[in-house]
């Protein structure tokens, strides 16, 4: 059930009383000014209920629940948690008490604030959250008067410490003006109830399983024996964290699905207690058809991608049209760029034609002159700029280039421009000198130019050549021809690999063959470790009196080879990693089914990895071990690093803490064990504790076990009826008796069940 109750702070702190006069108006100003967001319903008949009439409250770790006594339900159940998060439009700090409302929630900025319990395990600790859970159940309930004038019987845990019990003393007092209160044991009150109704016997066991302990008391006579109690700090509140623990190491891709609401929903629906723990986790390592039918599925929300029907084949040929007609638009464009450009390069290349004839024709003494009308320095130039027009027309017109007679026409004018060179030096001023040092320069870097130009073509023409006689051999016999392919790919690839093992362990390896070298040693290739050798030699010889490094030839040999960075000038270029890359480019063209490896070095990137869609497999959370095993710690709490009793052992504990000589009074509470409690709705746990608790006590000792009618409801229906009994006024202690007496009489309040 969910519970929304939301509180304005600063108003909340306004009308905080800090007198009993201030306090009767506080429901008056909470009613008319807060708000109340719930989906339980504020009930209307509280005036109806004379003032005599006792308010029952099962103030429980997990849940509280307020009612009339006499009756056989609560009136108001939520979530004894509270949230105080901040509004995304105001900033004002909210509270909200219960569970929350997800359609509420998105106004609210909950990442700083989470729900807070007001209990530290089963003892109640924060009474200022205490205060905001009774402000809200006793507003449903309906309470609209200046107090409280209705003696209030509330639960508490077993031998709950008296600091507790009396600061809720002084706030059922001080704040609510109660008139009087009383205090019980839950468990005490469910034992009772059911044994009203014939479940249980007077002598016997009430084990509680609750939400954070799990607690056994003996009951003589029907009074509950609490020297005889037994508490152990696990509870329904670890089993759900132990599988929302589990599942999240499963699924961790599926984490934010796991919430605490969800992962309960999940504990109470598919969870059960093992007869015999280690048979069952065998059953679902064998992997048994038992283990299948016991596999339990959670199948979370999934939307199929939308699958893509292959087009027809009217839809293919429209699209292979359009792209036809769009090529030939493009190649048409194309074409007409291209006989624009040729057009423009064959009037350039003729004014320059024209040019050169007419500068034929000037005389030596107007050269100057006519060049300066046409934007050039010198003859050269306007060769140069000749040769490069007719290179790009050549282009243009996709014509192959023949660079040597490009070289040869260009021979007769470098004569011209480098004319300084077969001079003497005797024979030239200064400043021809220098001059002749630039041709000599310009000259080198031509030729070297050309030179390159001249061996990239060599390259090139080898290259085509090689391409086709492959070509050749695969087309004689492509298997063969794919098979040497491969045999050469894993051969450069092993070449590969071995350079970069030595590289990294120094040319040799550990003595296994292995990379990863044990030392500094293993990591320095070669060459590192010659230099470290020369500069500790050098350090150890020249660190002995005066320093004369330098002075002889032999020094300065050793400087270079210690300055020298040659890490890899032994290894030769990568000459490997080209080809290998290339053959693998090769191998990918030919062999679909081929898939390079991921680090071969070369310079290509590899190929991303396909991710498999996601199917309806994916969004399954199924339950297999986890639900036998997170109940499990109800009877291992070790499992969870608690080092305590489990639960069959605990009643054994309890018996022994009697210190009773009497047989008999041992075989009547192990004759009538009542578990009640929220984790008792396990399947299976009463088996097992019949079964553990047997094996703890003699051969013959008479065992019964039962669960109560309702573990959840029937604390709060024992206590209503133990309020609704005439003499329950005499089990009460009133206000007049707090303020006279104090809390130390708090000390020695104990109920009697038995009226």
């Amino acid at each position: 059930m969910s519970v929304t109750y939301v509180v304005h702070h600063l108003q909340r702190l306004s009308s905080r009383r800090n007198t009993h006069n201030q306090s009767h108006s506080f429901f008056f100003c909470l009613t008319n000014t807060m708000p109340f967001i719930s989906k339980i319903q504020r009930q209307f008949d509280y005036t109806l209920f004379g003032s005599a009439t006792p308010i029952v409250i099962d103030n429980g770790a997990s849940y509280f629940r307020i009612g009339w006594a006499g009756e056989t339900q609560p009136r108001v159940v939520f979530r004894n948690i509270v949230q105080r998060p901040r509004h995304k439009a105001t900033g004002e700090t909210v509270t909200i008490v219960g569970d929350h409302d997800p359609a509420l929630m998105k106004y609210f900025d909950c990442t700083r604030s989470g729900p807070r319990s007001a209990f530290d395990s089963n003892v109640v600790y924060q009474f200022e959250i205490m205060e905001y859970i009774l402000d809200f159940g006793f507003d449903r309930l309906g309470a609209t008067g200046s107090e409280i004038d209705h003696p209030v019987l509330i639960t508490e845990c077993v031998c709950n410490p008296v600091q507790s019990r009396s600061k809720m003393g002084e706030l059922l007092f001080e704040t609510y003006g109660v008139p009087s209160i009383a205090f019980g044991v839950d468990a005490a009150f469910s034992y009772k109830y059911n044994q009203q109704q014939g479940v249980c016997d007077k002598d016997g066991l009430a084990m509680c399983p609750g939400f954070t302990t799990t607690h056994v008391i003996p009951f003589v006579d029907g009074e509950p024996i609490y020297k005889g109690c037994c508490r152990t700090n696990i509870g329904g509140f670890h089993v759900t964290d132990y599988l929302k623990q589990l599942l999240s190491l499963k699924y961790p891709y599926h984490m934010a699905r796991f919430t605490w609401e969800k992962v309960e929903d999940l504990k109470m629906e598919h969870c059960y207690i093992a007869m015999d723990y280690a048979s069952e986790a065998r059953l679902f390592q064998k992997g048994a058809k038992e283990a299948e039918e016991k596999t339990r599925c959670w199948q979370l929300p999934w939307v199929p991608p939308p699958t893509e029907e292959p087009p027809s084949e009217e839809e293919i040929a429209r699209k292979a049209a359009i792209r036809e007609r769009q090529g030939q638009r493009l190649r048409e464009m194309a074409e007409a760029k291209r006989s624009s450009r040729i057009n423009e390069l064959e009037n350039e290349l003729h004014g320059l034609e024209f040019l050169l004839r007419q500068l034929e024709q000037v005389e030596g003494s107007a050269v100057p002159s006519f060049l300066a009308e046409t934007g050039y320095v010198s003859r050269q130039e306007i060769e140069s700029a000749r040769i490069k027009v007719t290179q790009s027309l050549r282009k243009a017109k996709g014509e192959p280039k023949n660079e040597q007679a490009e070289t040869e026409k260009a021979d007769p004018g470098s004569n011209e421009k480098y004319s300084l060179i077969n001079i003497p030096d005797d024979m030239l001023t200064p400043d021809q000198l220098i001059e002749k040092k630039k041709q000599l320069s310009l000259k080198s870097m031509s030729e070297g130019r050309q030179r390159l130009k001249q061996k990239r073509y060599e390259e090139e023409l080898e290259r085509e050549r090689k391409q086709q006689l492959e070509e050749e051999k695969r087309q004689e016999n492509p298997q063969l021809y794919l098979e040497q392919l491969r045999a050469r790919y894993k051969d450069l690839s092993e070449r590969v690999d071995q350079r970069k093992r030595l590289k990294a362990n120094g040319c040799h390896s550990n003595g296994n063959n292995l990379s990863g070298g044990i030392g500094r040693g293993e990591r320095l290739n070669a060459a590192q470790r010659e230099r470290m050798r020369l500069l500790t030699t050098a350090a150890f010889d020249r660190g002995k009196g005066e320093d004369t490094f330098g002075a002889r030839d032999e020094d300065w040999q050793l400087y270079k080879l210690m300055s020298k960075d040659n890490d890899d000038g032994d290894e030769g270029p990568d000459e490997d990693d080209a080809e290998l890359a290339r053959i693998s480019s090769r191998l990918q063209d030919l062999d679909p089914t081929f898939v390079p490896k991921s680090e071969t070095g070369s310079s290509q990137p590899a190929e991303a990895p396909r991710v498999r869609p996601l199917t309806e497999e994916d969004f399954q959370i199924l339950f297999g071990v986890e639900r036998f095993r997170c109940p499990e710690i109800l009877f291992n709490p070790n499992w969870i690093a608690v080092d305590q009793v489990g639960l069959d052992e605990m009643a054994g504990v309890s018996i022994r803490r009697l210190s009773c000589k009497d047989e008999g009074l041992e075989e009547r509470l192990t004759n009538s064990i009542l578990v009640t409690g929220g984790s008792s709705l396990f399947p299976g746990i009463i088996e097992r504790l019949e079964a553990g608790i047997r094996m703890i006590r003699p051969c013959g000792s008479p065992i019964k076990v039962v669960r109560a009618l309702d573990p959840v409801m029937d604390a709060w229906r024992g206590a209503a009826a133990f309020a609704s009994a005439p003499q329950f006024h005499t089990q009460t202690f009133s206000r007049m008796d707090y303020f006279e007496k104090g809390e130390d009489w708090l000390r020695r309040y104990q109920l009697k069940y038995s009226l």
